[in-house]
């Protein structure tokens, strides 16, 4: 696979991930989840043609979308049964679709995604822009607690040191992206009313969305119609959210010890290994394979435990090993990387940096091998488990 064929499948895929995290700033969260039940690793393949055309990659990337999203749709209608729902009377439906009009007028989806794509997306371009502390540190190697001594003036003008034309891509950025989002959202709000309004006809009686339309007619109602939807996405809303946040992780940590005792009991679920010769013969009837098959698969299965603990004891022995040593040091300053030469330092990040590439190497060998043998072995006729 050509170098070029690379960049472009990495733009589109870092393209994707933005798409997607907009969408699931809207959609619902067990959309996400469910999306979970397919493999989600990109993986691109390495017989690709030297020189793919962008029309043929952008067909290429929308089909593979389609089929994501189709699979998705699949998943949530076996989940909660909606192609199975009773029809909806069409006079309900069209009060309910009056309902889902004033609450999602035209426009309201914008104004709530300008509170994040304004305010936030503005806020996330400065912090990774060159201005935080972080970047100013990483870029200069001058520690952050000193640059977070600094006033903002003197930030910014170390920032254009680096970047003199970081506001004016900024602008561009924010100018090239905001019409494309503004035409998606206006796209997006049909189908939204559309499904609202599918819901509160099931939800709500005739005589409900009667009084809540009459409600939303009033000068009161109109204005929270036109404003709920963007409050969502409130600044003030969205930090009371985050800030509950450990409060409610304390309450799971704190009853951890409870609930371990309360499921400690249960019995656990079977695995291949636990299978006796006779549940092995009984599976294999049931799934119409040889019982020779699951009982190879089985001994596979204890062989890889066993290896596997052998070499979990191997590194807790050598953890051990180096705890103690450690102690013996009684983790003295000569640990800090701070205190290190220069020299030293560079060498140990040189090797660490090999070491993290060879690791990714390795991890994207076993993956092609395994494609190659899934490869050949559909051509041979062999089953997953020979």
């Amino acid at each position: 696979m050509n170098r070029r064929f690379k960049g472009k499948a990495r733009k589109m895929l870092e393209l994707k991930a933005i798409l997607l995290g907009g969408a699931m700033m809207l959609a619902p969260l067990p959309v996400f989840a469910a999306q979970k039940e397919a493999p989600q690793a990109e993986i691109l393949a390495t017989d690709a043609p030297a020189e793919l055309s962008d029309e043929a990659m952008a067909a290429q990337a929308k089909a593979k979308m389609q089929k994501e999203i189709d699979e998705a749709i699949a998943l949530i209608e076996k989940i909660y049964g909606v192609d199975q729902l009773p029809a909806i009377p069409p006079a309900q439906l069209a009060l309910a679709k009056k309902t889902s009009g004033a609450l999602v007028p035209a426009g309201s989806l914008e104004k709530m995604m300008d509170n994040l794509y304004g305010k936030l997306f503005r806020g996330v371009l400065g912090e990774f822009g060159g201005v935080s502390d972080l970047m100013l540190s990483y870029k200069t190697g001058v520690e952050s607690e000193k640059i977070a001594a600094l006033d903002q003036p003197t930030r910014d003008k170390i920032a254009d040191i680096f970047d003199p034309q970081r506001k004016a891509r900024e602008e561009q950025i924010m100018a090239n992206v905001k019409p494309i989002m503004s035409e998606v959202l206006r796209d997006l709000e049909v189908p939204m009313r559309d499904g609202m309004a599918a819901a509160f006809a099931r939800k709500f009686s005739a005589d409900q969305l009667t009084q809540m339309n009459a409600f939303f007619a009033t000068p009161a109602g109109s204005a929270y119609a036109n404003e709920w939807m963007a409050l969502q996405a409130d600044p003030e809303v969205m930090l009371a959210i985050i800030r509950s946040v450990p409060p409610m992780i304390d309450k799971w940590v704190d009853r951890a010890p409870e609930l371990e005792g309360k499921f400690k009991d249960l019995p656990k679920e079977k695995q291949l290994t636990d299978l006796s010769d006779a549940e092995l013969t009984k599976l294999a009837g049931l799934l119409q394979v040889d019982v020779q098959t699951l009982k190879d698969q089985r001994d596979l299965y204890k062989s890889a435990e066993e290896a596997s603990y052998d070499a979990a004891s191997a590194a807790d022995a050598a953890a051990e090993a180096t705890d103690a040593a450690m102690a013996v040091d009684d983790y003295g300053p000569w640990y800090e990387r701070e205190n290190w030469s220069a020299e030293d330092l560079a060498k140990v990040e040189a090797i660490e940096a090999e070491s993290n590439e060879i690791f990714g190497r390795s991890m994207e060998a076993q993956q092609a091998a395994i494609d190659n043998a899934r490869k050949r072995l559909a051509k041979e006729g062999a089953s997953p488990s020979e």
